[in-house]
């Protein structure tokens, strides 16, 4: 095998990525998002969909310091809502809705299932404002009136973050169905590494790459946390601010910078193959140990179809449909391109070829 499939740290310039779900996987490529879930049953449960991206209709929104904000907004929205997809189609909000969220959808003239997301997200940038923000800002103001140094309470305040960040994920990866989703976000990070290798997608020549992808959500978040360490020590020597409000309104404001100046180091890092961004790129990847767990060859296969049908932007035509419209499989070979579908004998036989086993 060459060094080129054999280096799993070697991410070519390629324009695809992906989110753990609900017992599934997203995959998205510059034109097309696939959602994939197995439910209980064995079956493999997709949908695809077209992505219309804000900088597609305002290319500036495309221009660089300018994408990455707009990309953290984008992933938060799309996140929660791919999220809400996910645990529709594994049939887990099938129950009937309670008198009050039935009450609250009609006072407000929406969707139950549109309440429910928005609050979802509102509780979410709640958490991160109070954990990431509003307590670490709260630090710095009572060690910069108790006379520490400008430096020194900048970078203990960075440090907070930082342990937060760490003890938070720690923490839900202590909660079984959580830990199950790490191991899905395993499975897509190998699925990747797998495509950008230019290997054929199955589970045995996925499952052998790494859990740790450089262009990894988890990895964004920490060089977010270092690069607000390094401009806060610039500007609170340039603005020293003492009191506790105008100080967090000061990392509210800057968090749009913050984020566009991380996506292009994230970028920069992830295709570079360089020592010094190998050595940068180190402690993101290590940080994804906490939100990454090793993948059954299931959890392989619902990664691969979501990667075939983002990559192909159409269903099966031969798969049954939900009356929703989401295909129904039973084996990632289904969403190859240029599937024919076989008897069932030989259909297996298939699959255990493709995969490298014994028939």
């Amino acid at each position: 095998m060459s060094k080129k499939n054999t280096d799993v740290n070697k991410c070519p310039r390629v324009d695809i990525g992906g989110q753990a779900v609900m017992e599934g996987v997203m995959m998205r490529s510059p034109k097309h998002q696939a959602v994939t879930v197995r439910r209980p049953d064995g079956t493999l449960i997709t949908k695809v969909e077209a992505l219309h991206l804000p900088g597609d209709k305002y290319p500036w929104m495309k221009k660089p310091f300018i994408r990455g904000t707009v990309s953290m907004v984008t992933m938060l929205t799309s996140g929660m809502k791919t999220l809400e997809d996910s645990t529709k189609m594994l049939g887990v909000m099938d129950e009937e809705p309670t008198k009050f969220e039935k009450w609250l959808a009609e006072k407000l003239h929406k969707g139950i299932d549109k309440i429910v997301m928005f609050v979802a997200i509102v509780l979410a940038v709640i958490l991160s404002v109070g954990l990431f923000i509003a307590l670490p800002a709260g630090v710095e103001t009572l060690l910069k009136n108790a006379g520490m140094s400008t430096f020194g309470y900048t970078l203990l305040g960075g440090i907070v973050k930082i342990m937060i960040l760490i003890g938070y994920m720690a923490f839900c990866g202590t909660i079984p169905d959580v830990r199950r989703t790490f191991q899905y976000h395993g499975a897509e990070h190998k699925s990747v590494y797998c495509h950008e290798a230019e290997e054929p997608l199955t589970p045995r020549n996925a499952i052998k790459y790494s859990c740790l992808h450089p262009r990894c959500g988890t990895a964004f978040l920490l060089i977010v946390f270092t690069i607000s360490i390094l401009l806060f020590l610039v500007l609170n020597v340039l603005l020293p601010i003492s009191n506790y409000f105008l100080r967090l309104l000061f990392h509210l404001a800057m968090l749009p910078i913050v984020a566009g100046v991380s996506y292009e180091v994230l970028k920069g890092l992830a295709h570079s193959e360089c020592t010094a961004a190998k050595i940068l790129r180190w402690p993101g990847l290590q940080m994804q140990r906490l939100t990454t767990r090793e993948p059954d060859e299931d959890m392989m296969e619902c990664a691969i179809v979501s990667m075939n049908l983002a990559l192909t932007g159409e269903l099966p035509a031969h798969a049954p449909r939900t009356p929703e419209g989401w295909a129904i499989l039973h084996s990632y070979v289904e969403s190859e391109p240029g599937y024919v579908p076989q008897p069932a004998a030989e259909e297996s036989e298939i699959s255990s070829e493709a995969d490298g086993s014994e028939g």
